[in-house]
C-alpha cells in the first residue's frame, strides 16, 4: 500500500512539473519576423509594412514572478514571456512579443518606431493606429545595466506607481526587458520645464509621487547605498586597471581617495539637513516628463532609479536637469526666483494632499497647503545642497556606462562635466544656511 501511494504521489508530482515548466522549443518566428534587406531603410524611419509570419502555438503559462519585498503591498503577478530581445536589433524580438500580447493585430498593419533619446535602454513602440493610441512599448535593458539598476525593484516600484495612478499599465516582462502601455503626450525638453505653466504641473505631480506611503515601514534613503555601489564599481572595475587608463585620462577626475572622502563628507553633512524620506523618481530629466495638453497634466516615465530617498535630492536632481543632457549648459540651472516659485507650487500640493487622495483610506486632510517663507527658504537650501549628491552620483554612473554601454553617447565626457560642476558649486551651496 505504501509503495502504491508513493507511486501515485510521484505521478502527481510529474504532472505538476509538466504543467509548470515553460516550453523550450525551436521557434522560427524570429527568422520570419526579420526584415528583408530592402525593408531596412523603411524600418530605420520607424515604419514596418508587409511583415509576414505564421501564428505561434500558445505557450504554457509561465511561472509567477518573485514575491514583493517584505512589508510591501502584494500586487498581481506580471505575465512573463520567455523571449530575449537582441539589444542591437530590437525589431524581430519586439514583433515576437507583439504577436503574444496582441494576437488580434494583423502583422502587415503593425508599424514601429525606435526611440533614440534614451541613454540606458533601447525603446521601441509597436502600433497600428496612426496616432499611436494603441501603442505597446518594448523596453530592452542596456548592456550591463544590471550593475547600476535593480531590475526586480524597478518592476515592483512600477506596480506601486501604477497602483497610485502615477504609471501606465505594465503588460509583461521578458528575458531582458518589459512591455508597457504608451502614454500619449509630448516628451518635454529643457526649454519646456522652465515655463511656469509646465513646472507648476511638474511640481504637483512630484508632490503626488512623494505622498505615496510606506505601509507603516520606516524606509531608508537609497542614495548612500547607490552612491557607494557606483563608486565601488568605478574603483574596482576599471580605474585601477591598466587596460582602461585611456578612459581615466579622458576624464579629469580627482584621486580615488579624494572621491571617497567627498562621499563621506556628503553623507555626514547632507544627513543632518533633516530632509524627509519620500518615494522619489530620482531621475527626472525633461525627457522623462510627458505633457498631455488635452488633459492639462504631466506624467513621469522611466522608473529604473525610483525608490525611497531624500525629498530634497529628488527636487535638486530635477533642477540639475534644467541644464540638458546632450549639450549640457549649467547657465540654464534655475535661478533662485524660479526655484522659489517652483518650490511653492510643490509645497502647496504636498501639504494639501491627504492620505485619502493617495488611496490610503484616511479621511484626514492634514494641513491646508499654506506655505510660510521659513519653510520655503529651508527647502531651497536643502535642495541646492542635495544637488551636489546628484552631480556626484551621475558622474560615477557615467564612468560605468562609458565602460559597458553600447549606446552612442559620450558617457566619459558627461561624467567629466558632472564632476566639475560638483566641485565648482560646492563652496557656494554649502555656504547657504537654513533657518533655525
Amino acid at each position: 500500500m505504501g509503495s502504491l501511494s508513493s507511486l501515485r504521489l510521484l505521478r502527481r508530482s510529474c504532472c505538476r512539473l509538466r504543467r509548470r515548466s515553460p516550453s523550450f522549443r525551436s521557434d522560427n518566428s524570429a527568422a520570419a519576423a526579420a526584415p528583408r534587406p530592402e525593408e531596412r531603410a523603411r524600418l530605420q524611419a520607424g515604419c514596418l509594412w508587409g511583415m509576414e509570419g505564421e501564428e505561434e502555438e500558445q505557450e504554457k503559462p509561465p511561472p509567477p514572478p518573485p514575491p514583493p519585498p517584505p512589508g510591501s503591498t502584494t500586487y498581481p503577478a506580471i505575465q512573463r514571456v520567455g523571449i530575449a530581445v537582441d539589444e542591437t536589433n530590437v525589431l524581430p524580438g519586439a514583433l515576437q512579443l507583439i504577436r503574444k500580447l496582441r494576437p488580434q493585430w494583423e502583422t502587415e498593419r503593425v508599424k514601429t518606431k525606435l526611440f533614440t533619446e534614451g541613454i540606458t535602454n533601447k525603446l521601441m513602440a509597436c502600433f497600428t493606429d496612426e496616432n499611436m493610441r494603441d501603442a505597446v512599448l518594448v523596453r530592452v535593458y542596456g548592456r550591463k545595466t544590471e550593475l547600476i539598476v535593480d531590475r526586480a525593484n524597478e518592476l515592483h516600484n512600477f506596480q506601486v506607481l501604477q497602483g497610485h495612478g502615477c504609471a501606465p499599465n505594465l503588460y509583461c516582462t521578458f528575458e531582458n526587458g518589459y512591455c508597457y502601455e504608451f502614454m500619449p503626450g509630448k516628451a518635454l525638453g529643457p526649454e519646456h520645464i522652465r515655463q511656469p505653466n509646465i513646472f507648476r504641473l511638474v511640481a504637483q505631480e512630484m508632490a503626488k509621487m512623494h505622498r505615496i506611503h510606506t505601509n507603516g515601514s520606516l524606509p531608508k534613503p537609497c542614495l548612500w547605498h547607490r552612491l557607494y555601489k557606483y563608486f565601488n564599481i568605478v574603483k574596482n572595475e576599471f580605474v585601477r586597471k591598466a587596460s582602461n587608463l585611456s578612459l581615466h585620462q579622458e576624464v579629469h577626475i580627482p584621486s580615488l581617495e579624494v572621491l571617497e572622502e567627498e562621499i563621506r563628507w556628503m553623507k555626514e553633512h547632507l544627513s543632518q539637513l533633516r530632509s524627509p524620506i519620500v518615494f522619489c523618481h530620482n531621475d527626472l530629466l525633461s525627457k522623462n516628463i510627458i505633457y498631455n495638453k488635452a488633459e492639462g497634466r504631466v506624467r513621469f516615465i522611466d522608473y529604473e532609479y525610483t525608490g525611497y530617498n531624500y525629498q530634497a535630492y529628488d527636487i535638486g536632481n530635477h533642477f540639475n536637469e534644467f541644464a540638458g543632457l546632450n549639450e549640457v549648459d549649467y547657465n540654464l540651472y534655475p535661478c533662485k526666483e524660479l526655484q522659489l516659485q517652483w518650490l511653492r507650487y510643490y509645497l502647496e500640493a504636498y501639504k494639501g494632499l491627504s492620505q485619502e487622495d493617495q488611496g490610503e483610506g484616511s479621511k484626514s486632510r492634514g494641513e491646508n497647503g499654506a506655505v510660510c517663507e521659513e519653510e520655503l527658504e529651508s527647502l531651497y537650501v536643502q535642495v541646492n545642497q542635495f544637488a551636489l549628491a546628484s552631480h556626484f552620483l551621475w558622474a560615477c554612473w557615467g564612468l560605468i556606462q562609458a565602460q559597458f554601454s553600447t549606446i552612442d553617447f559620450n558617457f566619459a565626457r558627461y561624467a567629466d562635466i558632472r564632476f566639475k560642476q560638483y566641485f565648482k558649486t560646492k563652496p557656494a551651496v554649502t555656504s547657504l544656511k537654513m533657518s533655525k
